[in-house]
């Protein structure tokens, strides 16, 4: 089985990417937090520092692309391809209203004639003389806006042309990500995708990954996003490893946080960042309300690294 870190914006960056590859190896690609292209192929400092080949030396990365407009993924796509980058990720699963109502992420579902023209074009860029080269395109994507059975035309749209492959979370964009997953379309997208099938959602434990094993024993791939940021090792326990002890997630902490402070200026940022990271790895932890608590409310790295040493000092992990 190969294992895909899912992005999660202001948390799964260059520098979370990197203490995560270097600790807990085994993770076969990396999505970047989405890159919204303007029109002149232009990233921002964020972006930039993201996608940069030297902050992701030895790690699979795919930079992942959130547009409707195929001209401007053209133009990203050449600069990702004169980086070194030979695969994009075309993002049509982001179901927030801010993205959705512009019609890019799982809103572009909504507009199937206007999806296939956009593939039609970015298509006709790729491989022999095109102007993409042999950039390979993969997608990542919902099963439609309002109504899963939306699927059926939204996959014989991907059918008909040459995608590297197709990560399903198998929800709507309505059903956000507490809906119900919709395993029957899964099924039916692993059975009639013409390239490979990545399933997406809700795996946070080895009886998750289990059932899902059970139910499609020829899947080969699967994307985990959350469950891997509360447990950074959890790809290594569904491939029979153990849970990780405090003192690797220790280190795990220190890496980013050092990180952290060397690259960002002052204290707040920083917070911030870590305080984002908390929200998910702190659900490891047994009886750590009290320093989470003070991890939350901490505004001086003093309060917060003080807080810190509580949890890994008297807390134990699940």
């Amino acid at each position: 089985m190969e294992y895909y870190f899912a992005p999660m914006e202001g948390i799964t960056g260059y520098i979370h990417r990197n203490v995560h590859h270097s600790l807990f190896p085994g993770i076969s690609k990396y999505f970047t937090a989405f890159i919204a292209p303007g029109q002149k192929g232009k990233f921002s400092a964020r972006e930039k520092n993201d996608i940069l080949p030297d902050h992701n030396r030895g790690i699979c990365t795919v930079p992942q692309l959130l547009t409707n407009n195929p001209q401007d993924f053209i133009t990203t796509a050449m600069k990702l391809g004169e980086m070194g980058y030979r695969e994009i990720n075309l993002n049509l699963g982001c179901p927030s209203r801010t993205v959705v109502t512009k019609y890019r992420g799982s809103g572009f579902l909504a507009k199937p004639g206007e999806l296939d023209a956009f593939f039609a074009e970015v298509f006709s860029a790729c491989g022999g003389e095109g102007s993409l080269g042999e950039m390979q395109i993969s997608v990542k994507t919902r099963l439609g806006v309002e109504e899963p059975e939306e699927f059926f035309r939204i996959l014989d749209i991907y059918n008909r042309y040459p995608l590297k492959e197709l990560i399903i979370h198998p929800r709507t964009q309505r059903d956000f990500y507490s809906g119900p997953v919709h395993m029957d379309l899964f099924s039916y997208g692993a059975e009639h995708s013409r390239c490979p099938v990545c399933y997406n959602g809700d795996i946070r434990t080895g009886e998750d990954m289990r059932a899902l094993e059970e139910r499609f024993p020829a899947l080969d791939r699967v994307m985990i996003g959350r469950g891997l940021l509360v447990d950074p090792a959890l790809h290594l326990q569904l491939q029979g490893g153990r849970m990780p002890d405090k003192a690797a997630l220790r280190t795990f902490h220190d890496r980013i946080y050092d990180w952290y402070r060397q690259e960002m200026p002052g204290a707040r940022p920083v917070l911030f960042k870590m305080k984002e990271l908390w929200a998910y790895m702190g659900q490891l932890f047994e009886d750590g309300r009290r320093p989470l608590k003070k991890i939350r409310k901490a505004e001086r790295t003093e309060a917060y690294e003080a807080a810190v040493e509580e949890l890994f000092r008297e807390c134990h992990t699940v």
